[in-house]
């Protein structure tokens, strides 16, 4: 894949303008949400060759990040004129830049887009990596490509929109980056006031739980071997979330806080990761993200969804643990038995 550029920035519409100018384009297209349609796309309406854009818009939240709003996209391509060599530019959370980045990578095989995530958790997760897709089957991103934007443009002023769910969602695959970092940043991320946040540490933060995720996807674009790192807290957490699907869906951060529960736990009683820092992780967990109520009759449920993850091999489900802060083991396996016993603890703690 070519390398993504990936620009921090409080000037948006300067930003937008440089990275349009790198790009080669016949016409160009607008991707967002019914929400980012409304409140952020008029920040970017004045920026030279964007008043002849195309928009195309589709509904908003998850459950919106279907295989019809992908056709969608594509048909609107096709009718507004797209060819090979346009391009398109995602605004929006992470299902927007999922959903168009995996339209753009596949519309006349494969067009050039830009990512602006609106989100906290798609500025530090979804925009940033080249991960592409849409959910099917009842299964988070079950269908999709590798596709690297050819810039993601995140402007930390709208972290001033979010309200404290999405902070918080965001805020998980913050606290996961810094798991698999160091403790400093882990301690930074574990003490940082998450109920009334300081909007210029946080951003000071995005930037460098961004460096987290730029620095091992250079390193491993599709996954192969260290990306896998990035998949903490992810194999119960995407389980937790498609189990929501089909009662009341949650935020992805908030299943990856409730994910990294179990992980932690598992990690502690098969990696020997220190039980004194999975202790004070989980309870940063708990008093900010809750829990979500389920029983033991739910278990059978959450083992078969996570025998789905995209990460197993040959039905063997897949984790990614910690034997300490930074201390990355990727392909480690853990049996039905155990897998129930982090429910246990999940439950219980």
């Amino acid at each position: 894949m070519t390398r993504q550029e990936v620009v921090i920035s409080d000037q948006l519409e300067q930003a937008l303008t440089t990275a349009m100018k790198k790009c080669e384009y016949d016409r160009v297209f607008i991707l967002a949400d019914e929400t980012t349609e409304r409140l952020c796309v008029p920040a970017i309406e004045k920026v030279d060759g964007l008043g002849s854009a195309y928009h195309i818009v589709i509904g908003a939240t998850d459950a919106c990040k279907t295989l019809s709003s992908l056709t969608h996209v594509w048909e609107e391509l096709g009718k507004g004129g797209g060819t090979r060599h346009s391009l398109l530019i995602n605004i929006g959370g992470g299902m927007v830049t999922d959903l168009g980045g995996f339209a753009a990578s596949t519309f006349k095989r494969g067009i050039s887009y830009i990512n602006i995530p609106t989100t906290l958790l798609a500025m530090v997760d979804a925009s940033v990596g080249g991960k592409t897709g849409i959910n099917f089957g009842g299964l988070k991103n079950e269908i999709g490509v590798f596709g690297n934007a050819h810039t993601v443009i995140l402007d930390t002023q709208f972290l001033q929109t979010l309200d404290r769910e999405n902070i918080c969602s965001g805020y998980a695959e913050m606290l996961k980056h810094g798991l698999i970092s160091g403790e400093q940043m882990w301690a930074e991320l574990i003490t940082f006031d998450l109920e009334q946040p300081d909007l210029a540490k946080l951003r000071q933060m995005v930037a460098d739980s961004v460096a987290v995720k730029e620095r091992i996807v250079e390193e491993d674009p599709t996954e192969q071997g260290i990306r896998k790192a990035l998949n903490l807290g992810h194999t119960a957490g995407h389980a937790f979330e498609s189990f929501a699907l089909r009662h009341k869906p949650v935020l992805h951060g908030y299943a990856v806080a409730w994910g990294l529960i179990c992980e932690l736990y598992l990690s502690t009683v098969k990696t020997g990761f220190p039980s004194d820092k999975m202790r004070q992780t989980v309870s940063f967990i708990k008093e900010h993200y809750g829990k979500m109520t389920i029983t033991c009759d739910d278990y059978p449920d959450l083992f078969e969804l996570m025998t789905h993850d995209k990460k197993n091999t040959s039905g063997i489900i897949n984790f990614t643990l910690l034997g300490g802060i930074g201390d990355i083991r990727i392909n480690q396996t853990a049996t039905k038995e155990e897998i129930f016993e982090a429910l246990d603890f999940y439950r219980e703690c």
